[in-house]
């Protein structure tokens, strides 16, 4: 008896084992029944992740109640290796977990998504799904068949060449110059009084004239008279009175030039001359920058009349405040202004070139960080601008502009050496923010470098080219397009590449006119989008003839798939 029970437990444990063994290799065999959605269609390298969403329709009666599945999207690589991406656990409605369910009797579509780091070998790859099956003690393991080809790389083509920006000199070769006078007039005259005519402001105006004169780098341009009348009195009194003004400071400034010997009172075209009846303006802003009383008041009074008889005569009426503006306010509005204008020629280019080099301490700074840009060599640049740090050392200029030289030679470190000092020197400053921007996206530093283009927005051009750069690694492209906007260059040709816009692509390499290696390759691209054979080969050929490292990344495209077992292109990659 004993040994009969013995032998029916037997029986029992063995068919629940056959009947776990079936249900898992049903399940195996059933797994072509299941239907796959992969977004994308083709996986692709974006912010330096493969990213993948897989939609899979489980069909009704294929998940066993009493099974549990482990799924595993994996990259199989050409060259053997993979890569897998987390796993997801799926369970039958009998099985005790917290795991997502899927029924029995209808099926289910579930869903995954998943993301891993992009690697070179995975450029042509096949996404598969690997499954572990487990009913009770008993385990099953299979995989899908392939589920998604990848993985383009078109994005990991971004040149990583921040732009670095220069600290701009502020160089004129001429400057403008000017000195003013005024004379002032009693009340209802145009008699100039002798103390105005030897006040301190009308002997510097006449220094001024005579040395410009006689300077050899200095020009004379014009002379402004500007004539006014206080607006007290009638309109008609003032109009005669300003321009009797007017009559008086011209020939005294006539006279006074004659005097000390400059030629020009000669040219009547020499002389600017304007008359101002009533001074509106003028007593407005006197009212403004004085501390009257009821100024507030006289302010209002201006802005709600417009005839200049109603004004003064409601400003009369504030009896309170009328003879303080009549003491303070009016007298300074009675009188005549002089604005010489001159001009200062600064050294011509030849003579900038030469001092640079043969006596620098004969250049202000401004003269010396123009010098660098009239040099196309570099280590002529890094000289000059190593000049200037050691002889005006607290401009920030001379230290980033150097930093900028160093930093297009490769020489990253003693670039960023120099950036830092230039920050130590103006804080917050947004060129050097950009600049150490720069510096830490060329070391690869993306987060640093996007924090830092952050600190240097609106600093110019280069600004948004690096942001443009840190967009596409970021797998941002349309605020790549826009960072890089009419920019001609392979990086925004790219960013439009991976954006769609493969008609602008080509444009802004057309456009560009550059003959580099990479230029050509993205021209190979837009044609193989656009289906045109012919011109993928040649322009392929020509990337391939000027970078030979290119024949190896065609070679493995996915951008070139339908190509790959054309006897011409295996020729070119080979």
């Amino acid at each position: 008896m004993k040994r009969t029970l013995r032998t029916v437990a037997v029986l029992t444990l063995a068919g629940i084992v056959i009947s776990s063994c079936a249900s898992l290799k049903k399940m195996k065999k059933m797994e072509k029944n299941i239907a796959y959605k992969v977004t994308p269609e083709v996986l692709e390298a974006k912010g330096g992740n493969v990213d993948v969403k897989i939609d899979a329709t489980i069909p009704a009666k294929y998940f066993n109640r009493k099974v549990t599945l482990v799924a595993t999207p994996v990259l199989k690589f050409q060259n053997g290796g993979e890569k897998a991406y987390e796993p997801k656990t799926f369970q039958g409605e009998k099985v005790q977990g917290n795991n997502e369910v899927v029924p029995y009797a209808s099926g289910k579509t579930v869903s995954y998504t998943g993301s891993v780091p992009f690697e070179e070998a995975m450029r042509v790859s096949g996404l598969y799904v690997k499954f572990v099956g487990s009913k009770g003690a008993k385990s099953v393991d299979y995989e899908s068949r392939k589920i998604a080809d990848g993985v383009l790389a078109t994005s990991t083509m971004v040149e990583n060449t921040p732009a670095a920006a220069i600290g701009a000199d502020q160089f004129q070769r001429i400057t403008k110059e000017e000195q003013e006078a005024a004379i002032y007039y009693l009340i209802n005259s145009a008699q100039i009084r002798t103390k105005e005519m030897t006040s301190k402001e009308i002997k510097a105006m006449e220094k001024f004239i005579k040395d410009a004169k006689a300077a050899e780098d200095m020009v004379l341009k014009n002379i402004q008279i500007q004539s006014y009348a206080s607006p007290d009195g009638p309109v008609s009194l003032n109009e005669k009175l300003a321009d009797n003004r007017e009559g008086a400071a011209d020939k005294f400034m006539k006279n006074n030039m004659k005097k000390i010997k400059v030629d020009e009172y000669k040219n009547l075209d020499f002389f600017k001359k304007y008359v101002v009846a009533e001074d509106w303006e003028g007593f407005k802003k006197a009212m403004e920058e004085s501390n009257i009383r009821d100024k507030e008041l006289i302010l209002r009074v201006l802005a709600m009349h417009s005839d200049p008889e109603v004004r003064e005569r409601e400003i009369k009426n504030i009896s309170s405040a009328y003879s303080v503006v009549a003491d303070q306010i009016l007298p300074k509005l009675r009188r005549s202004k002089f604005v010489v204008n001159a001009e200062r020629i600064g050294k011509s280019d030849e003579e900038i070139r030469d001092l640079v080099k043969s006596d620098p301490t004969a250049l202000n700074v401004e003269e010396m960080l123009y010098a660098a840009t009239l040099f196309d060599n570099n280590g002529d640049k890094l000289m000059i601008y190593k000049t200037a740090m050691s002889q005006f050392p607290n401009d920030w200029r001379g230290f980033n502009d150097a930093g900028m030289i160093e930093f297009e030679l490769g020489q990253v470190n003693e670039a960023k050496a120099n950036f830092e000092k230039a920050d130590k020197l103006s804080a917050n400053n947004k060129v050097v923010k950009n600049n150490l921007g720069a510096i830490e996206l060329k070391n690869g530093n993306v987060k640093e470098a996007e924090v830092l283009f952050g600190a240097a927005t609106g600093a110019g051009n280069e600004v948004n080219y690096n942001k443009g750069i840190v967009a596409i690694m970021k797998g941002d492209y349309k605020a790549a397009v826009d960072y890089f906007g009419k920019c001609n260059c392979e990086n925004a040709a790219l960013a439009n590449l991976l954006a769609g816009n493969n008609n602008e692509a080509a444009k802004k390499l057309n456009e560009g006119k550059s003959d580099s290696a990479l230029s050509d390759y993205l021209k190979a691209i837009v044609a193989a989008r656009n289906n045109d054979t012919n011109a993928v080969l040649a322009n392929l050929k020509n990337a391939c003839a000027k970078d030979a490292n290119l024949k190896k990344t065609a070679a493995t495209d996915l951008e070139f798939v339908k190509l790959f077992e054309n006897a011409d292109f295996k020729a070119i990659v080979k």
